[in-house]
């Protein structure tokens, strides 16, 4: 058998905010960019540590930068690169 929903099932349904509805805002920014590619680099140059077996590269050199581009990504939000920052209000972000 089908099921028919009553004429308050459907207005519910129509009404009811839908969890896509919500702008999650998935860091499309300057800052966000930024930061992913730094880290990215960073755990490039780890994985090459690794490969080698080297303590200085792995840690000093990758998860260095990595660590760097998270402070690089928090400190361009704080100067308004971030998603909704007031460098970004004009240009379309």
């Amino acid at each position: 058998m089908a099921h028919h929903a009553t004429a308050t099932e459907q207005e519910t349904a129509e009404t009811a905010p839908s969890i896509h509805d919500e702008v999650i805002g998935h860091g499309n920014s300057p800052a966000a960019w930024t930061c992913v590619l730094i880290m990215t680099v960073g755990c490039i140059i780890a994985a090459v540590g690794f490969i080698m077996a080297s303590n200085l590269v792995f840690w000093g050199g990758g998860i260095g930068i990595v660590v760097i581009g998270l402070i690089v990504g928090w400190i361009m939000k704080k100067a308004g690169y971030g998603v909704d920052g007031s460098k970004l209000q004009s240009s379309g972000h």
